[in-house]
């Protein structure tokens, strides 16, 4: 836990969430700044900045509880993002997945998506570095 985390401060009660779920591993809440109705923020208990600083059992069990909020919302479109990083758009060092409800095309989650040809030789050469650091 980090003193100075907001969410580390909610996880502790410290700030009062809408709290969907808890357990040893992970802690979920409506997000007060919702983009469409439903807007869930789940988290690890673990403390850590970037996915690379949580343990993967930890992982585990908020991909789960993601999935459970989804299915309890009856949830047809939905995005979950998780940001990594200040120009990847993460606002708060503390891991965090978004489960962003889709209900039409207005509400939740607008993204772009710029795609660029890529040169096959060099996809090829990325995929045996990639794969040679697994």
């Amino acid at each position: 836990m980090s003193a100075a985390c907001i969410f580390c401060k909610i996880i502790k009660g410290d700030i009062p969430s809408f709290k969907i779920f808890e357990s040893d591993k992970t802690f979920a809440f409506l997000d007060i700044g919702p983009l469409s109705k439903g807007h869930s923020l789940i988290i690890p208990k673990h403390h850590g900045a970037k996915l690379h600083d949580i343990p993967d059992d930890q992982l585990a069990e908020v991909l789960s509880v993601t999935k459970r909020i989804a299915v309890a919302q009856g949830l047809e479109n939905y995005n979950i993002l998780q940001n990594n990083g200040r120009i990847a758009h993460q606002v708060v060092d503390h891991v965090h997945f978004h489960l962003i409800p889709k209900p039409n095309e207005t509400e939740g989650l607008g993204v772009g998506w710029p795609t660029k040809d890529a040169d096959k030789g060099e996809l090829a050469k990325l995929l045996e570095e990639i794969k040679s650091k697994m």
